[in-house]
């Protein structure tokens, strides 16, 4: 029997999660799994519902009759719920997707009435039973046919009471390259687009090929989407190995307990930094972080937990599910939870992430007499304040047992012994300490306030640095020594390090007074000559390694005088605009420093805003103590640092660059002040999972020869001077099967990574010629399908792309096109069929699909391409059968190019840009996208002319007349509107 995606994977999903096991399914092993099988199969053919139907509306209709007394009294009262969540539905188009899940999760969590009580009145509405789960009906189906915008089959859905909430899709699990990428790329790219109405009600989505398993929410970009675990015991959570062991995760995740408590307390919709709306769901160490802290009240014997969450894996939104949930929790009796963060970051991370939630009962408070008053008072909500408020409050500030504290950077409570006044404030509370760095044995403070001794290792929950790497959640970092020169000598630097020891968290004033009293160490950081070396180097570096991949980056300096210091000199080096300095002033400093240099905190949000932006042209932010914690931006991918800092200071300062983001592959340390020239000592923690959380970026280099011998190994005894198509041709005849272009792929993945890293170092010069050749063969035998091999076929890189560009000697293509391939020609292929026209037409056939690449049509057509390829290397057809059907298939593209054409001459302008805007539409956008719509088209009928895409000047005119019309709305700084819009007008006019 052959393998593949339905008679092993769509079996094998069906089978672990309802039981039901189809006849060709004995290809599988046999489950041992004894939960998980509340879900009923039903075959889409017996689901009753037409093909632009997404409620199963007879089981929603009983449902609503068994949860609602009222219903039940009066069944005809379930067709006006029914109603409105059509209504629900159908708005998909006006409002956007998140938003009409949005509206739709209302539905679904109880929060909304209908005047179905006494005398009219407003009664909550029960769609699904979280309280009794046997109350609900489960069913999962298979390839059901949906049409909304076009017709789509997704291979798994789940419905809860008839209501789709999972949509699952599977690939093969035969060919390396294709993995749950691909699956998860076919749902976000395609589905959602396509038959939107169907992800109306979404809980998640899933993707799997058997050997690995990923999730994510509607909108959720691939980056998001991550792995789920079990628990984080380390003997559970080491790499997949199998079906097995996707089984297991996918059981946990799907079973209907653990959906539905996702739907209602781990489900958030929040504003992103370009104010739109965006659905976040949690990662597994959130959801299971969260849950021991909600599992711990409830138990009422501990009334501590510590919990280690890495830097940058996600703790704020920890906190903000751990205080949803608590309070969604009715035996807890409407509890307080009390969040406290650091003294400095009241207004930005933590806070700003419960505003941007829009978390119900959220209260901010930075007085320790409002704090009291709210606790004296018996405030039940969320109350956010800062832990130094603790110093002055009073014994016995409340008693009562229900009342949760959440404290953030639990690791600073040692100072000024804050952890025992607020055990002494509040005797019955339950204290939970999370930190993004692991606690040292020497703070003891620390444990005693929050660590138990009933938890292994003093941590109710740890996820360390490997496992935050492992799963995606973080990236690598690297440093990287320069000008070692100017690095401090041994005497100076240990004498910088024990200054620290009693300095852990240094403000910008505490900065100041340290180097005053090392005036030895501060009169040779701040040199001028020094600083003009040093910042001449961060120009070239930043114009060489950072800016042409789109990142930015921070300069830490040694205090607040020598930001201005940097400031000064890197305007000779980049416009004035490029940088901005952001530090605190003080009562005692010159009125001259203060007017010119002070920023306040919504001067600071400006510049982190603007920083955050991709076309904005700040490029660097200068630092010396603000910004090193608390402080998201994933644009960031470098930090010259020269400074003075160590151990949990250090950690959360490189933190920042480790935060995903599109084509980032590791965050980066520079080292002008030495620190990392004994790394030991700079990061000293007793976890031994920190060993190895920052590498020099040198040893990359020396990975660098067996990586390039790796990759021509798959081409021995190819000529790689031979110029043109016969070159090209050698090189994939070659790797001719799938099987070995996915193995010179993966070769080539793990090459490009590093020569990305240390491009334009000069130790790639004796490699350039053969790097080339390789990125030419890799991009010519790159699927055409754009959702085939996510996992290995990657966009090649920015120096990557250059190098190509620069001097292209292989592969004249387009001299393919003098092949023609009209109706007449391939009629007369297939009559006379001829191996040898096998590969002009293949060639052929990938060049126009990759010209439609965006369109679903093409897609499958590239996808009946790889197909057949497969089918022929396995000798599955003799190659006379293999141009036959090429030649079908060639018929088939020149149909869709004809109805391809006729279709871009039904829908017009207008129509393409109304619908793009409505998509992309947010708070901000002018409610009058019609009138947007009209003004861009007039003005680009204007001053438009034939053939203008293919000319510079046209182009450039084209995009000056669209920043005009977007400007009259306020909308020309969004880039991503911009860019969208004008592909539409590219195509369209």
């Amino acid at each position: 029997m052959k393998f593949n995606e339905s008679n092993t994977v769509e079996a094998f999903v069906i089978k672990e999660l309802s039981g039901y096991v189809f006849s060709a399914a004995s290809v599988l092993q046999e489950s041992s799994l004894s939960y998980g099988k509340l879900w009923q199969y039903v075959a889409p053919q017996d689901l009753k519902r037409g093909v632009n139907e997404v409620l199963l509306e007879g089981n929603l209709h009983q449902a609503l009759q068994r949860l609602n007394p009222a219903i039940a009294a009066n069944p005809a009262l379930a067709d006006e719920v029914i109603y409105k969540l059509r209504a629900i539905l159908l708005s998909v188009g006006q409002i956007g997707l998140v938003r009409a899940n949005q509206a739709f999760q209302k539905w679904m969590c109880g929060d909304e009435s209908m005047p179905f009580g006494e005398n009219n009145q407003h009664i909550p509405i029960q769609l699904i039973d979280f309280k009794n789960l046997d109350n609900n009906e489960y069913i999962i189906t298979n390839q059901l046919r949906v049409y909304a915008r076009e017709t789509k089959i997704p291979d798994i859905v789940l419905f809860v009471n008839g209501i789709p909430v999972v949509v699952g899709e599977l690939k093969t699990p035969i060919r390396p390259s294709i993995s749950w990428l691909d699956g998860a790329h076919e749902i976000v790219e395609v589905y959602e687009n396509s038959i939107p109405q169907l992800f109306v009600p979404n809980i998640l989505n899933f993707a799997t090929e058997g050997k690995s398993f990923g999730y994510g929410g509607i909108r959720t970009p691939l980056q998001f989407w991550g792995p789920w675990r079990m628990d984080l015991e380390e003997d559970r959570v080491s790499k997949f190995l199998g079906i097995g062991d996707v089984a297991l995760e996918m059981n946990d995740l799907l079973k209907p307990a653990r959906l539905l408590d996702i739907l209602k307390n781990f489900s958030l919709f929040s504003t992103n930094k370009r104010k739109q709306l965006i659905k976040i769901l949690p990662r597994f160490q959130q959801y299971e972080g969260a849950n021991k802290i909600v599992e711990r009240v409830l138990d009422g014997k501990v009334k501590k937990g510590l919990i280690w969450h890495f830097q940058g894996s996600g703790k704020s939104f920890l906190m903000v599910y751990a205080a949803q949930k608590l309070r969604n929790t009715t035996e807890l009796k409407s509890p307080t939870v009390l969040i406290l963060v650091d003294r400095t970051d009241l207004d930005t991370q933590i806070s700003g992430t419960f505003n941007a939630a829009d978390i119900a009962n959220v209260v901010t408070t930075e007085s320790i007499s409002e704090l009291q008053r709210l606790l004296e008072r018996d405030t039940r909500k969320i109350i956010v304040s800062m832990i130094h408020k603790f110093r002055d409050a009073k014994p016995n500030m409340n008693t009562r047992e229900n009342i949760i504290v959440l404290v953030d950077e639990a690791h600073r409570t040692q100072e000024g012994d804050l952890g025992r006044q607020m055990r002494a404030a509040l005797p019955n509370a339950f204290l939970f300490g999370l930190t993004g760095t692991p606690v040292n044995r020497a703070d003891k403070n620390t444990f005693w306030a929050f660590g138990s001794e009933t938890d292994n290792g003093g941590y109710l929950s740890r996820y360390t640095f490997q496992d935050s790497i492992r799963d995606g959640a973080t990236l690598p970092l690297h440093f990287e020594p320069r000008l070692v020169d100017v690095h401090l000598n041994k005497e100076l630097l240990d004498e910088a390090f024990e200054a620290l020891k009693s300095a852990a968290d240094l403000t910008d004033e505490d900065a100041d007074l340290l180097n005053k009293k090392s005036a030895r160490m501060a009169a040779f950081l701040k040199a001028p000559e020094r600083v003009g070396k040093i910042v001449a180097d961060i120009a070239k570096h930043f114009r060489e390694k950072v800016e042409p991949h789109g990142f930015k980056a921070m300069i830490v300096t040694p205090d607040r005088y020598a930001c201005v210091q940097y400031k000064e000199e890197l305007d000779k080096y980049f416009p004035e605009e490029a940088s901005k300095v952001v530090i605190s002033t003080t009562a005692n400093d010159p009125k001259e420093f203060k007017d010119k240099w002070a920023v306040d905190k919504s001067q600071q949000e400006k510049v982190v805003e603007e920083f955050n932006k991709p076309e904005s042209p700040l490029k660097f932010i200068i630092v010396t103590a603000k910004l090193l914690t608390g402080f998201d931006a994933p644009i960031l991918q470098t930090l010259y640092l020269d400074k003075s800092i160590k151990d949990v200071t250090l950690l959360q300062a490189i933190c920042r660059t480790n935060r995903l983001y599109p084509n980032k592959h590791f965050g980066r340390i520079v080292d002008y002040f030495g620190i990392f020239d004994d790394a030991a000592k700079a990061l000293q923690f007793d976890d031994k999972t920190m060993q190895s959380i920052v590498t020099n970026l040198n040893e990359l280099k020396d990975k660098l020869p067996g990586l390039m011998h790796n990759a021509l190994t798959h081409f021995e005894g190819i000529d790689r001077s031979l110029e043109g198509f016969e070159g090209l041709e050698a090189a994939q005849n070659a790797i001719r099967t799938d099987e070995l272009k996915d193995a010179f792929a993966n070769d080539f993945k793990l090459l490009m990574n590093v020569w990305e890293s240390l491009s334009p170092d000069r130790v790639l010069d004796p490699y350039q010629a053969d790097y080339r050749w390789l990125s030419q063969v890799y991009a010519s035998v790159k699927p055409a399908s754009d959702h085939t091999g996510k996992l290995l076929w990657l966009t090649l890189g920015a120096e990557t792309t250059r190098l190509i560009h620069e001097n292209i000697t292989v592969g004249e293509v387009h001299d393919l096109e003098e092949f023609v391939l009209d109706a007449d020609v391939i009629d007369n292929i297939f009559n006379n069929p001829d191996p040898k026209d096998a590969k002009k037409i293949e060639d052929i056939l990938v060049n126009r699909f990759k010209k439609h690449g965006g369109n679903p049509q093409f897609r499958k057509l590239s996808e009946r391409l790889e197909d057949l390829r497969a089918k022929a290397e396995q000798g599955l057809i003799t190659s006379i059968e293999f141009v036959k059907e090429l030649c079908k298939l060639a018929k088939d593209t020149l149909q869709a190019e004809k109805d391809h054409e006729a279709e871009l001459l039904e829908k017009t302008p207008q129509a393409a840009l109304t619908e793009l805007f409505i998509e992309l539409k947010t708070d901000q956008t002018p409610a009058v996208v019609e009138r947007i719509v009209k003004d861009i088209d007039d003005i680009v009928r204007v001053v438009r002319f034939p053939g203008w895409q293919t000319t510079a000047a046209g182009e450039r005119e084209i995009q000056k007349s669209l920043r005009k019309a977007l400007l009259k709305y306020q909308l020309h700084k969004n880039e991503m509107l911009f860019q969208r819009a004008y592909e539409y007008i590219k195509e369209y006019y």
